[in-house]
């Protein structure tokens, strides 16, 4: 194997592919990235439930395959100062040399690397990058960290026509994202089932992508193709709860705020709420209060009051402060409104410019 190409871009290919390796010590080859130089070269990593290949256009002299540790790789090439970097083999190890620099990376037998899963008969679907990146970054902090009840840890991606939904919840919020593709043409739709993690690292690939985005969705697995990289995952075989239900479809008391008046006395009562993070919220629109309380014995006790547009009932309620927090940066407008259900229902919140975008989270019981 030999070939020659920009730094720039073998180091962007092989940063993306890095994210995806595995960490299994009974398999180090996945610890690998996979250079396959035959007309272009193609990094490509797995840890066997997703996987990255990245095609980077070369100059390449002879064909050839060699697998080397990503994290060596990366920081190679991090170290080199010249633009131009040639890559060969020698006795069975990659040899990396640039602008008077030469460095030796010894390789494992490539034949140990495991092969992509072939691509079953799904649905191929076309949409734009933005719809798609920005359908997941609304909703992805929702999801449960825990793969406990595989349907809370992954994202739901729903494609029908030109609309693209994403929903997350972990039972104690959720977010849901409604975004018109220009690209989106599949009349019948298709709906997946995204492992948290493997969402995040399709966040990653998709921010590095073109904009026209090909997916193709079967049973078991989510492959996305997006410029010259392919992003492959296994999608989670279960039912995405009828979080359609969990709405509530009336309110007994309104709010509407500016975003960051809202974001500035949760940065505050974060400081004050102490190791649980509660905080609590009195809304009483007839006297036009609206006060968040946070008190901790250790730190000490705040009570700000803001201006805010309030109709219906008074109310007392206790949130998590990270639950109503995560959601602004989500939310594309500079005033929010706060639909309360009443004491002990779900508090929904959206934009006032931006309709397409719904949190719902749960009160705290006291």
């Amino acid at each position: 194997m030999k070939f020659s190409t920009t730094k720039e871009k073998l180091l962007g290919a092989v940063l993306i592919a890095e994210r995806i390796v595995g960490k299994k010590e009974s398999l180090p080859v996945l610890s690998c990235v996979l250079l396959d130089a035959n007309t272009s070269v193609a990094i490509r990593a797995t840890n066997l439930e997703a996987g990255v290949d990245v095609v980077v256009p070369c100059t390449v002299e002879e064909k050839g395959v060699a697998a080397v540790a990503a994290n060596i790789l990366s920081q190679t090439l991090r170290s080199i100062s010249g633009d131009k970097v040639s890559i060969h083999t020698e006795d069975g190890n990659v040899v990396i040399e640039s602008k008077g620099t030469r460095t030796l990376i010894k390789a494992l037998p490539h034949d140990e690397f495991p092969a992509f899963s072939k691509e079953d008969s799904g649905v191929g679907i076309k949409i734009t990058k933005n719809a798609l990146l920005r359908g997941i970054q609304s909703v992805l902090y929702a999801a449960s960290p825990s793969m406990i009840r595989p349907e809370l840890g992954s994202v739901f991606i729903s494609i029908k026509g030109t609309e693209v939904v994403c929903v997350a919840t972990d039972s104690f919020r959720l977010a849901e994202r409604t975004i018109t593709s220009e690209m989106g043409h599949q009349k019948e739709g298709v709906e997946m089932l995204v492992p948290l993690k493997h969402a995040s690292e399709l966040v990653h690939v998709l921010e590095r992508a073109g904009n026209e985005v090909e997916c193709v969705v079967s049973e078991s697995q989510l492959v996305v193709t997006a410029g010259g990289v392919k992003f492959v995952s296994r999608v989670v075989d279960g039912n995405f709860p009828n979080y359609k239900d969990v709405i509530p479809k009336t309110f007994t008391t309104e709010a509407t705020i500016l975003k960051n008046d809202l974001a500035e006395m949760l940065r505050k009562a974060r400081v004050f709420s102490g190791n649980d993070q509660h905080i609590g919220l009195h809304i009483y629109p007839q006297k036009k209060i609206f006060t968040a309380t946070a008190q901790s014995a250790n730190v000490g006790e705040m009570s700000d009051s803001v201006d805010a547009a309030m109709s219906g009932e008074d109310l007392d309620m206790n949130f998590h402060i990270g639950y109503l927090g995560d959601c602004l940066s989500s939310i594309e407008s500079d005033s929010v409104t706060l639909y309360f259900a009443g004491i002990g229902r779900p508090l929904v919140i959206r934009g006032v410019s931006d309709p397409a975008f719904t949190y719902l989270v749960m009160p705290l019981n006291r």
